[in-house]
């Protein structure tokens, strides 16, 4: 599961790196696949958010920080 959890971090990294450079540029990743209506985009985008989902899920599980503070607690 390591090589999945990896995985979706350099995605969820990847997609944040396109909303800075879209908020700072007007300019995202997608627009090198043809823009939002490229199948390719698409993939990309919904990689990027099942990435998301997953690391949400997966948190509290592999989180060293926060699995020391349930054990404080």
């Amino acid at each position: 599961m390591k090589y999945v959890h990896t995985v979706a971090f350099v995605l969820v990294v990847i997609g944040a790196l396109n909303w800075g450079l879209l908020a700072v540029t007007g300019w995202e990743l997608g627009n090198l696949f043809g823009g939002m209506d490229a199948s390719m985009s698409k993939i990309m985008y919904v990689l990027v958010a099942l990435s998301a989902v997953y690391l949400l899920l997966e948190h509290k599980k592999t989180c060293r920080l926060c699995v020391t503070e349930e054990k404080k607690a």
